[in-house]
């Protein structure tokens, strides 16, 4: 049996990759949107990204132009993502509105949710799909449910 850790330091157990068609310009994004820092780049042929690592808090999220050759397609060409990944920013506010200064196109605007997020979603300019949340209030699992009801009688 190895030494070697079957989880590398410094990784979570689930690091996102996305394939984005100008990932230069979407580590930029994501480092002014998501206040991300790049903890490492290598570069691909002809001035594309082959790979990028961003930390988001204690997330790790891998960037890379598309490489359909080994099943990285650009959401674009696919017809869209099915995917929306979540989150947590100091000022949820502040980041949707980066990120749709920055390009990106409302799903969601910003609400205060019944279970004590503030926030709000965006397509961004490569295709994928964002939430961005601050947690504004602490709900107990029984409150939560008590609210989700009353908001799914109120919808009808």
């Amino acid at each position: 049996m190895s030494d070697v850790s079957p989880i590398p330091e410094g990784y979570p157990r689930i690091c996102p990759g996305l394939s984005c068609a100008g990932a230069a310009a979407a580590i930029d994004f994501y480092t002014a949107v998501f206040g991300a820092t790049e903890r490492m780049r290598m570069p691909g042929p002809g001035g594309t990204v082959a790979h990028c690592e961003l930390l988001v808090g204690d997330s790790v999220l891998m960037i890379g132009d598309p490489a359909p050759e080994i099943g990285f397609p650009d959401p674009k060409e696919v017809g869209g993502s099915p995917v929306n990944l979540m989150v947590y920013v100091p000022d949820a506010d502040a980041a949707f509105a980066a990120a749709l200064a920055a390009g990106a196109t409302e799903i969601n605007p910003m609400t205060d949710q019944f279970y004590g997020d503030r926030s709000g979603s965006f397509e961004d300019p490569w295709g994928h799909r964002w939430t961005v949340a601050t947690h504004i209030e602490d709900v107990s699992e029984e409150e939560m449910q008590r609210r989700m009801a009353e908001m799914m009688n109120a919808a009808g």
